[in-house]
């Protein structure tokens, strides 16, 4: 719909009045003809007298003349004014049909096009008395009446024109009540998501831990904690991947044997926790001088109490906040490795459309999203656990268990048995019967310390019926 700029109150009422000082001046124009044809008539009357007949009918026919062409003028004035205020009616007919439509005002629509359909019968009518020459206008009255009609549609022009300002502030007005509510509903979701992140359980029962104490069992006890981290990471990942419509059981077929068989659907993220485990720990027992970085350690003693000062360092600061300000720290340098090693660049285009975390994380920088959030927190604890591993005054080993290996209680223990993602699949009974169970694949590696066996976590072949 066009939409008409409204004119100043001044202007319309400056318009009016030259309006109305046109009538006047043609009332005055028809006045001055009227007393002109009886002077002239008059002094026709003298001429004759006078016997100049000739001279005087000469003038009476010029200004005759003069009288018919300015009241022609005045007519035509008065039908172009009527015409102009016919057309400004279709058009604010038209403006108020355009109206109606949204929402769809059955009424409306008939009113307007019953008003166009008036309007342009009045044009009709005008053009057919123009052309036979019938025009019978009082110039007067309708420069009046066509002024008036003009300002009217004009008004009704501008009504509509606010009503659909008016229209469009409240569709406005629905968006932005829309877009808060889905605002509401990303904070709720981004609250859960840091519920689910501090489900991983808090490091603060580590707070009073004594190097001259430790032993395997302050070990295991924060691998466990380690493993819900890492298990947490997992969820989310495999969120990601559904969201980005991804086939999970051939991704799961990348990480293991085609020959896998899962009883039930939740088991595939066994497949997942493997392949994070294993990314995670790989270097594990490597030479703690990368730990140290430059420290200059000497005595075994002063390295084991070296690095469980780098753990209470470590253990109650935010990763995030930690990578961003010491970018060149082993742990951020930890933390980058294994990521850019997890996350490859085509898994991350194919989850986030980009790949701008990793350009943030090879120039150094901290990426500000959910995932990196979670990684960074399951990548500190196995940070933790590696210094802490280095802490203890005996050798720390890792060890993972081949595919078909014979099932071990002293040396395994089965996921399906104790798992955040689903009740136990597998009781005593399905695998002790049938045939004797064998490893399919190692999920979480397991530790040798000194003496000490922490159990490694595999997931088993179903048994044969």
């Amino acid at each position: 719909m066009e939409t008409i700029k409204p004119k100043s109150s001044m202007k319309s009422k400056t318009r009016f009045a030259r309006t109305f000082q046109k009538v006047i001046n043609l009332r005055n124009a028809t006045r001055i003809a009227s007393s002109n044809g009886i002077c002239v008539l008059v002094s026709h009357n003298k001429f004759k007298e006078d016997s100049t007949i000739h001279g005087g009918k000469s003038q009476i026919f010029e200004r005759n003349e003069e009288d018919v062409k300015a009241r022609n003028r005045a007519v035509m004035e008065a039908l172009v004014a009527k015409l102009f205020a016919s057309v400004t009616s279709i058009k604010a007919a038209y403006a108020e049909l355009q109206m109606a439509q949204s929402p769809y005002n059955s009424d409306a629509i008939q009113a307007a096009d019953q008003a166009v359909v008036d309007e342009l019968k009045v044009i009709s009518e005008l053009k057919r008395s123009f052309i036979k020459k019938e025009l019978d206008l009082s110039p007067q009255v309708t420069l009046m009446l066509s002024e008036i009609q003009e300002q009217q549609s004009l008004m009704k022009t501008y009504e509509i024109t606010i009503k659909k300002l008016q229209a469009e502030s409240e569709q406005k007005d629905t968006g932005i009540i829309s877009l808060k509510k889905k605002l509401g509903e990303s904070i709720s979701f981004n609250k859960s998501l840091e519920k689910k992140l501090n489900a991983s359980g808090s490091l603060s029962m580590f707070d009073n831990l004594q190097f001259p104490l430790l032993n395997p069992t302050h070990f295991a006890q924060f691998l466990h904690y380690t493993l819900r981290s890492i298990r947490n990471f997992v969820k989310l990942m495999i969120c990601e991947m559904e969201s980005a419509s991804w086939d999970l059981n051939a991704a799961v077929q990348c990480i293991v044997d085609s020959d896998t068989k899962f009883p039930e659907p939740t088991h595939r993220s066994f497949a997942f926790e493997s392949f994070v485990c294993k990314t995670m720990f790989e270097g594990f027992t490597a030479d703690a001088n990368f730990l140290l970085q430059n420290d200059s350690i000497s005595h075994d003693k002063q390295q084991n109490h070296h690095m469980f000062e780098k753990f209470k360092k470590l253990k109650p600061v935010n990763p995030k906040i930690f990578i961003s300000q010491n970018p060149n720290s082993t742990f951020a340098k930890f933390t980058r490795a294994k990521y850019l090693q997890l996350v490859h660049a085509k898994m991350e285009c194919s989850l986030f459309g980009n790949l701008n975390q990793r350009k943030i994380m090879s120039s150094g920088g901290v990426p500000d999203t959910t995932f990196f959030a979670a990684f960074a927190e399951m990548s500190k604890r196995v940070w933790l656990l590696r210094c802490l591993a280095f802490s203890l005054h005996n050798d720390v080993t890792i060890f993972q268990v081949r595919k078909n290996s014979r099932f071990s209680e002293v040396y395994m223990q089965c996921v399906t048995e104790e798992t955040l993602f689903s009740p136990a699949d597998m009781n005593d009974s399905a695998v002790g019967s049938g045939s004797e169970p064998r490893v399919r694949f190692t999920v979480v590696p397991g530790f040798k310390i000194g003496e000490t066996v922490v159990q490694s976590r595999v997931y088993l072949s179903p048994p044969s019926r």
